[in-house]
């Protein structure tokens, strides 16, 4: 697995995928396609020029998608060609499942982000609906892959499936590119402790308690979420540190209850933070999608603002306290924790947006 740096700075940029500047969203409609494509520098990206291509899903972009899209880019510099990632908005299982569809790990603006820093020459995030999921493989390919861009080669992973209903499989994708004349690769997955690492597998660990480390090992980054800061109790002003309310959507995955150690980040700063998921024990609220964040060497107001909450490790389960002596002593441990190992300061991380 991906090791991650240990200092603020670096845990908070790989967690949101910092670094690619530059890069801008623009609209692109050729034919009967709607996409938009993010563009990892200055310039345009030429659909009529040849390219390596990348397709998948690629939420939450884990290890297993970093590699495939690094064996994409190493492929596009061995033909001096751009590499091109293709995706979709939404995910096609919100499609297909509707409020059934599994929680997202990134929204679509993050995970482009995510794919534009690891270098490729361009995102394009297709929208996805009843008309693409109708087209046959053969027409997804002639329309849809060959419509947007002249591929010279394709990479994709062993479980990539295409056309109505799923038909298309490694095997129709390969002839087809064969009758083109574009190769196809078909990477096997990336496996970790003899299982695959998938999107599913990152939601189920984050789901557990004391599942985030090797969540967040899959994903070769911190997992995190973007919310708004609104009012909440004012109980962790008490402790002497400012306390942020962060309310999240409910289609994004929120790791279990209980209390981690990580950072709130915003306009290109980052706090360290002590941050409890969830509705504590003693505390009835109808919506539990937040977490009360506990941030160290913060002064001013976060109210209304839009913050990432990058969730570094797991402390404890939550529980109900005897008392408020009890209550504090606890805190103020979770506290410690995070001053030792995270700071207590400001860290300044630039180009979050």
């Amino acid at each position: 697995m991906t090791a991650l740096a240990f200092d603020g700075a670096s845990i908070v940029r790989e967690s949101l995928g910092l670094g690619a500047e530059g890069s801008v969203w623009q609209r692109w409609e050729q034919g009967p396609l709607a996409a938009r494509c993010l563009l990892a520098r200055d310039g345009s990206f030429d659909p009529d020029a040849e390219a390596v291509v990348c397709i998948g899903a690629f939420d939450g972009f884990h290890v297993g998608h970093r590699a495939l899209m690094a064996a994409a880019q190493a492929d596009a510099r061995l033909r001096g060609l751009p590499c091109l990632a293709l995706t979709f908005e939404p995910d096609p299982a919100e499609l297909f499942l509707g409020d059934r569809a599994p929680s997202r790990l990134l929204s679509c603006e993050d995970r482009a982000q995510m794919i534009v820093s690891t270098g490729v020459d361009a995102v394009v995030m297709l929208a996805f609906d009843e008309h693409l999921a109708s087209l046959s493989p053969q027409d997804f390919v002639d329309q849809v892959l060959c419509g947007l861009v002249r591929p010279a080669s394709l990479h994709v992973g062993s479980n990539f499936h295409f056309g109505r209903a799923g038909s298309g499989d490694e095997a129709t994708l390969c002839e087809l590119g064969r009758q083109r004349g574009f190769g196809v690769t078909v990477h096997p997955l990336v496996e970790h402790h003899g299982a695959p690492v998938s999107s599913t597998r990152v939601r189920t660990l984050l789901g557990q308690p004391a599942g985030l480390e090797e969540a967040n090992g899959l994903l070769g980054r911190c997992h995190f979420l973007r919310g708004l800061v609104a009012h909440g109790r004012g109980e962790g002003t008490s402790f002497g540190f400012p306390t942020a309310n962060v309310h999240f959507s409910t289609r994004f995955c929120l790791p279990a209850e209980g209390v981690y150690a990580g950072y709130v980040s915003m306009d290109g700063a980052a706090w360290p933070a002590a941050i409890n998921v969830g509705a504590p024990p003693s505390f009835s609220v109808a919506n539990t999608h937040f977490c009360e964040a506990n941030l160290l060497g913060f002064s001013g107001d976060l109210y209304g603002s839009e913050v990432a909450v990058s969730f570094v490790s797991w402390l404890r389960a939550s529980r109900s306290f005897d008392s408020l002596d009890e209550l504090e002593r606890v805190v103020m441990g979770n506290i410690d924790w995070v001053r030792t190992h995270l700071g207590t300061t400001r860290v300044e991380v630039e180009h979050d947006h």
